[in-house]
């Protein structure tokens, strides 16, 4: 599967994160008139990795993203963020950014290798939920497709 390659060397703490994060980013709506598309994601991760990056040198500045959709989507992030950083026993800044630009540098990989699929990451960010039973927050995914003999991803 695709996605051990974006886990590579992150650590466990980190492959949470990452995992939160595409079940949010499986189960997002959007705002209904506008469909999420891998760009819009790329450019959200980024934004949000900048701001990380710059809050661990001690400066509080928030980038922001160019397109609504990825506008949208960091403000709703943002809760998630908050709640993610309890569960740290790092520094959350620093931890968070590698793993925004880890998801960014997924996205644009699977944008050059799927350049016709405007949504092939959030596809795969979609399955990998399915897989797990994964949901954001904790919950779990109420999906029959996800019971019985349905193989699961497991994450060292």
């Amino acid at each position: 599967m695709r996605v051990s390659r974006f886990i590579r060397d992150l650590n466990d703490q980190q492959s949470r994160l990452f995992l939160t994060l595409n079940a949010f980013l499986a189960a997002y709506a959007g705002d209904g008139l506008q469909s999420l598309i891998d760009e819009d994601v790329e450019e959200a991760m980024d934004a949000l990795a900048a701001t990380y990056e710059t809050a661990a040198r001690g400066i509080i500045y928030e980038h922001q993203p160019a397109s609504r959709p990825a506008e949208r989507l960091v403000r709703e992030l943002k809760p998630l963020m908050i709640e993610a950083r309890h569960g740290f026993t790092s520094p959350f800044e620093s931890a968070a950014a590698v793993v925004l630009r880890r998801i960014a540098e997924s996205v644009r990989e699977l944008r050059r290798a799927e350049s016709e699929n405007r949504t092939a990451y959030l596809d795969l960010a979609r399955t990998v939920v399915r897989l797990t039973g994964e949901a954001p927050h904790g919950g779990e995914v109420d999906d029959e497709a996800s019971a019985g003999d349905v193989p699961r991803l497991i994450v060292p």
